[in-house]
C-alpha cells in the first residue's frame, strides 16, 4: 500500500509493538471509538474472531443471524447514532450475504466499515475453498475498498476506512483480509487518518453561489424548499428550521429528509414522491424557485424529468458534486457542508411569510384530508387500516420514538403518518428500497440508542426475509417494538397489478405462518390483533413494555395507498384515487 496516499494523525507517544494482524484488527477498531460489532464467524475470519475474544471487555460482538442481517444492523446503528456502524464476515459466502447492505448502505449515504476475511494470498485466484472476489463484487457499490496480504498494511486501510466512510457524503467501504495477513506478525502502531490525497470531502462554500442563491429565494413569490437526509447527515437541522422560519417558505421532504424538522412545525408541508403528499407534489410545478436542500432529485421524487419543476429556479445546495446537474439542471448550485452554507444563506435572506402562497398548499391539503388521510386514520370500514395502527402508535409513543420501516406499503404509510418530534427518527431503506432492512436495522438502532423507544413497522412479505433475526433479539435481550401489518399480500406490487396489470395477482398472494407463535418460540412477548377494539390497549400494552414485544395487527388485504404518482408520470398528475 502506498503510505503518501493518506495524512496521519501523528501518535508521538505510542510504542510499536510485535503483534499479529488479526490482534491488530480489533486494536484498531477500539482505536476508532468501536463499541458495537455485528458479524458472523467463518473459517478465513477466524483468527480475528479468535482475538476478540480476548477483548470481549472492549468491544461487544453481535452474533447476528445471517450475514446481511449483519450489514442491516450496522446500518441501523449507523443511521441513529450519526456513527460509523461496522460489520464483519468470512469470505465466500459470508462476504457476498453482506453485499445487499453494502449497496443499501451506498445508495442511502450510510458510514459502514466492513471488514472480510479472505483466503491465504498463495490460494487467491486458484477457486480455492470459499473464494470469491468481494473486492470485485463490492466495487461498484463502495465509495471505497481495498484487499490486504500484508499484516503491516492492517492500521493504514483500516484509518483509510473510517476516514473515507464518515467523511463528506459518507458511505460503505470494505477491508478484505486474507488469512495469512491476520496470522502474520508486524510491529503494530495506529495513527487516525485526516486526509487523503486527491480526495476532497467538503468542497469549500462560494459565497458568491449563497448570495445568488438568497437573492433569488429572496425575489421568489412562489417558493418551496424540498430537503433530504444530507440536512441529516450535516447536523443542520437548526440551520434548516431557522431558514425556513426567517423565509417563510413552505418546506417538504424526501423520505430520508423526514424529521429532521418536527412533523408538525407550520411550515412543514409534508412528503414529496410517488405516495407523498398532494399538496407539495402538485405545486412542485407551480412554484418560481425550487430549492433542493441535501438531496438527490430521486426519479421517485421527480417523476417524469421532462415536466418536473420546468417553470422554476432551482437553487440546489449540496455537499458532493456529483449530485449537481446530474438529474435536474440547477440555476444556483451551492456546494459544501450543509450546516455551514444553510448558516451563510440565513444571514442573506429576507424575512418573509408567504401567507397567499401557503393558503394554495393548506387548500389542496384540506382536499387530500378529506379524500384520503380521513379514511386512513379515521376508518369507517370494518377492517383495519395501516394508517389507524400508525396513529394509535403516534398516541402512546408521543412523536419521540424512532421508526424503523422496511419497503412497500407500510413504509409509505409509517412516512405519511408517523409524527416526529426529533432528528434521526425515520430509519428505512430509500433508494435501494431492500426488503428485510427493517427488523436488523430495529436491532442496530435500539442497541445504538438504548434510551429511545425504536419500533419496526414491517410487512408480512418482508418480515419473512430476515425473521432468524428474531434469534438476534432473543440471544441479545433488545428491548425492540416489532409491528407487523400483515395484509397476506405482496403489498404495493399487488397495488400496481390491480391499477395496472387489471387484478392479476401473479405471486403476490401469502400463505403465512403463525407469526406469534413463532415470536413466543424466541421468547419474545407476542399478541395478534385482529379487530379494531383491540388496537388501541394491544398498542398501549407493547410501548408500555420494558422488554421486546412483537405485535402482528391483521389488516384489510386489498388497501391502497394514496395520494399516487403513477411510474413515470408527472408530479401534477398524483392521484388521489
Amino acid at each position: 500500500m502506498n503510505t503518501d496516499t493518506i495524512k496521519k494523525e501523528k501518535n508521538t507517544s505510542a510504542k510499536a509493538e510485535r503483534i499479529t494482524g488479526s490482534e491488530a484488527i480489533i486494536r484498531c477498531l477500539i482505536a476508532e471509538g468501536v463499541k458495537t460489532l455485528y458479524g458472523y464467524p467463518g473459517g478465513a475470519i477466524m483468527p480475528v474472531y479468535d482475538e476478540l475474544y480476548k477483548y470481549q471487555d472492549r468491544i461487544h460482538h453481535v452474533l447476528t443471524r445471517h450475514e446481511q442481517g449483519a450489514a442491516h444492523a450496522a446500518q441501523g446503528y449507523a443511521r441513529i447514532s450519526g456513527k460509523v456502524g461496522v460489520a464483519m464476515a468470512t469470505s465466500g459466502p459470508g462476504a457476498t450475504n453482506l453485499v445487499t447492505g453494502i449497496a443499501d448502505a451506498q445508495i442511502d449515504s450510510t458510514p459502514l466499515v466492513c471488514i472480510t476475511g479472505q483466503v491465504p494470498s498463495p490460494l487467491l485466484g486458484t477457486d480455492a475453498f470459499q473464494e470469491t472476489d468481494i473486492v470485485g463484487i463490492s466495487t461498484p457499490v463502495t465509495k471505497w475498498n481495498v484487499q490486504v496480504t500484508k499484516a503491516a498494511d492492517i492500521p493504514e486501510a483500516i484509518a483509510k476506512a473510517f476516514y473515507i466512510a464518515k467523511s463528506g457524503r459518507p458511505g460503505p467501504v470494505l477491508i478484505d483480509i486474507t488469512k495469512d495477513a491476520q496470522f502474520e506478525e508486524f510491529d503494530f502502531i495506529y495513527e487516525k487518518c485526516t486526509g487523503v490525497r486527491s480526495y476532497n470531502p467538503v468542497p469549500k462554500t462560494d459565497i458568491n453561489t449563497v448570495k445568488a442563491a438568497a437573492a433569488l429565494i429572496n425575489a421568489a413569490k412562489k417558493p418551496m424548499i424540498v430537503w433530504g437526509q444530507g440536512v441529516i447527515l450535516g447536523k443542520a437541522e437548526a440551520e434548516l428550521k431557522a431558514v425556513i422560519e426567517k423565509s417563510g417558505v413552505p418546506a417538504a421532504w424526501t423520505i430520508l429528509g423526514a424529521s429532521a424538522i418536527p412533523t408538525a412545525h407550520p411550515l412543514n408541508i409534508g412528503m414529496v414522491g410517488m405516495h407523498g403528499n398532494y399538496a407539495p407534489n402538485k405545486l412542485t410545478n407551480e412554484c418560481d424557485v425550487l430549492i433542493a436542500i441535501g438531496m438527490r432529485f430521486d426519479d421517485r421524487v421527480t417523476g417524469n424529468l421532462s415536466t418536473y419543476a420546468k417553470q422554476a429556479k432551482v437553487v440546489h445546495f449540496d455537499i458532493d458534486p456529483a449530485e449537481i446537474n446530474k438529474n435536474v439542471k440547477a440555476d444556483v448550485a451551492v456546494l459544501g457542508d450543509s450546516k455551514e452554507s444553510l448558516a451563510l444563506l440565513l444571514s442573506e435572506l429576507n424575512e418573509n411569510t408567504h401567507d397567499a402562497w401557503h393558503q394554495e398548499f393548506k387548500a389542496l391539503y384540506a382536499i387530500e384530508y378529506d379524500t384520503v388521510i380521513k379514511g386512513d386514520i379515521l376508518p369507517e370500514k370494518e377492517g383495519l387500516t395501516m394508517g389507524e395502527v400508525l396513529r394509535q402508535i403516534n398516541t402512546y409513543s408521543k412523536g419521540d420514538a424512532a421508526i424503523v420501516s422496511d419497503v412497500g406499503q407500510h413504509q409509505m404509510i409509517a412516512c405519511r403518518y408517523a409524527e416526529f418530534n426529533r432528528s434521526k427518527s425515520n430509519i428505512t431503506s430509500g433508494g435501494l428500497g431492500t426488503m428485510g432492512f427493517a427488523l436488523p436495522a430495529a436491532i442496530g438502532a435500539k442497541m445504538a440508542a438504548p434510551e429511545r423507544e425504536v419500533v419496526a413497522i414491517i410487512g408480512d412479505g418482508g418480515y419473512q426475509m430476515n425473521i432468524q433475526e428474531l434469534g438476534t433479539i432473543f440471544q441479545q435481550k433488545v428491548p425492540v417494538k416489532i409491528v407487523v401489518l400483515n395484509n397476506e399480500f405482496l403489498g404495493m406490487v399487488r397495488q400496481w397489478q390491480q391499477l395496472f396489470f387489471d387484478k392479476r395477482y401473479a405471486s403476490t398472494e401469502m400463505t403465512n405462518p403463525d407469526f406469534v407463535t413463532i415470536a413466543k418460540g424466541y421468547h419474545i412477548e407476542a399478541k395478534r390483533v385482529t379487530k379494531r377494539d383491540e388496537l388501541e390497549a394491544a398498542i398501549k400494552e407493547m410501548i408500555a413494555s420494558k422488554s421486546s414485544y412483537f405485535l402482528e395487527v391483521c389488516v384489510e388485504k386489498e388497501d391502497n395507498v394514496f395520494p399516487m404518482i403513477p411510474s413515470g408520470a408527472s408530479v401534477s398528475d398524483v392521484r388521489l384515487s
